[in-house]
């Protein structure tokens, strides 16, 4: 089954933290935002761990043609990374579950490398940087400040 073959290939990249099920390969979204935390030297998360899925998916998607279930709106539309329904045929025109799982790993690190100035974030996710991003320093970390 090809999902097998991808699972296989991305355990080399993110270890035990890959969840399977028979039909599924998964990183739960907290595993997300710790991994790229861990390649940025990120120790304060500037965003939650869904939106971290968000901007990893948004990755694939810009930069390697990788359209998951986040961007089609099917189930389960929540904050874990979900790797199903991949056709064969798919993966042979993205060059196999090698470069399936090695384009994944890119997009990581670059979501690691971008946790470090959060305007990027806010490019990625609106298409423009924030007002005043022009004269504001980008920060290595910031607090999260908790709604009361």
């Amino acid at each position: 089954m090809v999902i097998n073959e991808v699972a296989m290939e991305l355990k080399k990249f993110f270890g035990d933290r890959l969840f399977e099920t028979p039909v599924t390969a998964q990183l739960h979204s907290d595993d997300v935002l710790a991994i790229a935390m861990e390649r940025g030297k990120v120790t304060t998360p500037p965003i939650v761990p869904y939106e971290a899925t968000a901007a990893l998916c948004m990755l694939m998607l810009q930069d390697y043609g990788m359209l998951t279930v986040h961007f089609v709106g099917m189930p389960p539309g929540g904050a874990d990374l979900l790797i199903k329904f991949i056709p064969p045929e798919t993966l042979k025109q993205l060059g196999g579950a090698a470069v399936f799982a090695k384009n994944m790993d890119a997009s990581m690190t670059k979501l690691g490398n971008m946790l470090r100035d959060p305007r990027q974030l806010h490019t990625l996710f609106f298409g423009s940087a924030p007002a005043g991003a022009a004269t504001a320093p980008a920060q290595q970390e910031r607090e999260l400040v908790a709604n009361k």
